[in-house]
């Protein structure tokens, strides 16, 4: 997030600074960004404020950001516990994926009451460098979308995993089902991708036309594709609260 902002001119190098305990990576360390390994020394030089940790590391933050600006990317961290921590009121909870290395993260972000129409704009401009921000008007949403957006890549993978799987099995080589399966999930679902289209259209009309593809869809569907989907969302989901 922080290379996007910078490449796209969101934030200047002087005006970034980073504070991490493991280091920073070498395309920020030649960016001219600032880099401390004091979170009061970031608080004092930043108008806005990212909490960027694993949920179960928040506990360990010890930093006053009252009258700061913060944006959370934690999952399962609500904005009344960041609250009570940190004592700000200013408070955005964002769940950007890991296409965000590609300025491809779907981004959805919510903010609470206190958050001004111009904190707004800036939080919408750094999340707009790294893909697509889209503000939801309840904290519950970005709970759910922890599970349904934040796992980036995660799901496309592992169709991929089992169309490779079953390729193999019938004797293609490793390298060509692999390329294969990446060549179904990272290009013809690009068709998706075409804002007149819709995914309940492509599937019924696959289904309606009745070739192999069908047959395909039909027994997926049978074998409880949908429900196996919607049980990992829950215990994701489950998942997610229980980090609070």
């Amino acid at each position: 997030m922080a290379q996007a902002a910078l490449s796209t001119g969101v934030l200047t190098p002087e005006n970034l600074t980073i504070s991490s305990r493991s280091g920073i990576g070498d395309a920020l360390k030649t960016s001219g960004a600032n880099w401390t390994s004091n979170n009061e020394e970031l608080v004092k030089r930043s108008d806005l404020v990212v909490l960027s940790v694993r949920p179960a590391q928040f506990s360990q933050i010890a930093a006053n950001l009252s009258g700061k600006l913060v944006v959370s990317v934690m999952a399962g961290i609500s904005c009344s516990e960041i609250a009570a921590q940190t004592h700000a009121s200013r408070i955005v909870r964002g769940m950007p994926n890991a296409a965000a290395a590609i300025r491809k993260s779907f981004t959805p972000w919510f903010a609470t009451k206190n958050v001004s129409a111009a904190d707004r704009a800036a939080v919408h401009s750094f999340f707009e460098a790294c893909g697509e921000p889209a503000e939801v008007q309840a904290e519950s949403d970005i709970d759910y979308c922890a599970v349904m957006t934040g796992t980036g890549a995660a799901f496309p993978s592992l169709l991929a995993e089992a169309m490779i799987t079953n390729a193999i099995a019938h004797g293609l080589p490793p390298g060509f089902a692999a390329k294969a399966a990446k060549g179904v999930i990272c290009n013809a679902s690009q068709l998706l991708a075409n804002p007149n289209e819709s995914s309940a259209r492509i599937v019924r009309e696959m289904i309606d036309y009745g070739g192999l593809t069908a047959a395909a869809l039909k027994t997926m569907l049978a074998r409880g594709f949908n429900e196996a989907v919607s049980a990992g969302f829950e215990a994701a989901l489950a998942r997610g609260l229980s980090l609070a």
